[in-house]
């Protein structure tokens, strides 16, 4: 009954606005996509048997030990060979489902040693598997165990106040929690500190103003499409928000999140003794005097794990987010429209990452008319596979796991694949006629394994749900050959 529910209203969300942006959440299956009888897939070649030991899930420390009776703790599982893979995968990457315009490459977890590839450096559109770049340039660029700090200061006057944006668009209503990530911190917490601060000094009714000025930049990128933000499949990019008002479930997100975080803390205020009035919230404002006096605080979790978020949800406004401040970081400007995506080529140039064909608009992947190339999706994932990025890898070890959690929570659920949930992990990609997957697998060995499939004319007779089965097909495939 609840999928049946959830393509209902997904139908009814995703009508208007062209699919685009489906894969916020991965919820669209190809309702408008799938208009045609299903096409027969391949029969795969080169399959091991159906029962195979499987090893450990690769995790951000390190990576996957061989299992079995011959293998010992200093054994090194053996890497599938390009003559294996081919006769395990040519036939899946032929699969009609996912239509004429495919690029395939696979690389070997612990060389970075590409071993089978289809088309790998010809340039197609990413959708959100473009994520993958944007997290490399956050990781390179951002201390990914810092955490952000909202606070509130004094004004020009002793009954102002200036709530300061410090980048945490996760923040909930109520009382710090550390136990959580999205909403580890607290109106609740921050306005009990602000009023004893009042308190002590005799203080009573107040003004409160937003400075919003940290990483200012478009509330949206001039990219998006406006009907996406309008059904709720995305937000604007702010440096202050609730986790209350983010968009989802066909829920839009108010235009100027600001203004509900004012209104939030100035509620917890007035209640807590001290009327608050909100001035008016429009764009960023203007930065609080300088030598403020701090009357309160509260951080967020790290951006590590807000960039997991961002991964496992695929946010598009938090990945932004993070890359502007990224941005800040290396002391430049977010104002420009496309600067955080010419900040994320920038970087991947800086790495060796061939950027030919690269045309980024955005650094979700949700604008229409993006290119990028497999071959520059699998350097970045190598370059965590094989801990030459380290924090890298501890961001790639939160992309979704097949059958279990994100985008990926409802796949890997058929007869067929369902051997491998629990392994693969991935980022997804899904616009219309588009589908992708780029992530991380462990084979039958025990060998750590980087794939990215980039499918980008998917035809209407497959439509989504079509080509995600064959994308899945293709994955399990890998994950259960030896294939040497």
């Amino acid at each position: 009954m609840r999928r049946a529910v959830v393509a209902v209203v997904t139908c009814l969300l995703v009508g208007s606005v062209g699919y685009a942006a489906a894969d916020v959440v991965d919820l669209a299956p190809g309702i408008l996509t799938y208009d045609g009888a299903p096409v027969n897939p391949p029969t795969p070649t080169g399959s091991p048997s159906a029962t195979p030991t499987w090893p450990p899930l690769p995790s951000a420390s390190g990576g996957p030990t061989a299992t079995g009776p011959s293998a010992s703790p200093s054994s090194t599982p053996p890497a599938p060979t390009t003559a294996g893979l081919t006769a395990a995968l040519a036939n899946l990457a032929k699969d009609p489902r996912l239509g004429p315009s495919v690029g395939i490459s696979v690389r070997d977890g612990l060389t970075g040693e590409e071993l089978y590839a289809v088309d790998p450096s010809t340039a197609r559109a990413p959708a959100s598997t473009l994520k993958v770049l944007s997290a490399y340039a956050v990781t390179e660029h951002l201390d990914l165990d810092a955490r952000m700090t909202t606070k509130v200061v004094t004004g020009d006057d002793p009954n102002e106040l200036v709530l300061v944006s410090g980048g945490d668009t996760l923040l909930r209503d109520g009382a710090s929690d550390e136990s959580l990530v999205a909403g580890r911190a607290g109106i609740a917490t921050l306005a009990d500190e602000v009023a004893t601060s009042l308190t002590g000094r005799k203080v009573g009714a107040v003004t409160l103003r937003v400075d919003a000025t940290y990483a200012a930049g478009p509330r949206y990128p001039t990219t998006w499409k406006k009907e996406d933000v309008a059904a709720g499949f995305t937000q604007s990019v702010s440096m202050l928000d609730l986790v209350s008002q983010r968009a989802g479930g066909g829920r839009a997100a108010p235009a100027v999140p600001e203004a509900g975080v004012a209104r939030a803390l100035a509620k917890a205020l007035t209640a807590r003794g001290h009327a608050t009035t909100v001035v008016p919230v429009t764009g960023p404002g203007t930065p609080a005097p300088a030598g403020a006096e701090e009357l309160g605080a509260v951080e967020s979790a790290t951006y590590g794990q807000h960039l997991g978020v961002a991964l496992e949800r695929s946010d598009n406004a938090l990945t932004e987010n993070l890359v502007r401040q990224a941005m800040v970081a290396q002391g430049q400007s977010a104002a420009d429209p496309l600067g955080p995506a010419r900040f994320v080529v920038a970087t991947l140039a800086a790495a060796g990452v061939p950027t030919a064909g690269l045309r980024v608009l955005d650094t979700s992947g949700l604008s229409p008319g993006q290119t990028v190339t497999a071959t520059a999706i699998a350097d970045v994932l190598a370059l965590a596979t094989t801990n030459a990025e380290p924090e890298l890898r501890e961001a790639m070890a939160s992309l979704p796991v097949a059958g279990l959690s994100g985008s990926l929570a409802d796949r890997y659920r058929s007869t067929e694949t369902k051997v491998v949930a629990g392994i693969p992990r991935a980022k997804t990609g899904t616009l219309r006629g588009i589908s992708s997957l780029a992530g991380t697998t462990v084979d039958a060995d025990g060998r750590l394994l980087a794939f990215v499939i980039l499918a980008d004319r998917v035809p209407p007779s497959a439509g989504t749900l079509g080509a995600r089965a064959a994308l899945d097909r293709f994955v399990t495939a890998l994950t259960r050959c030896g294939c040497p």
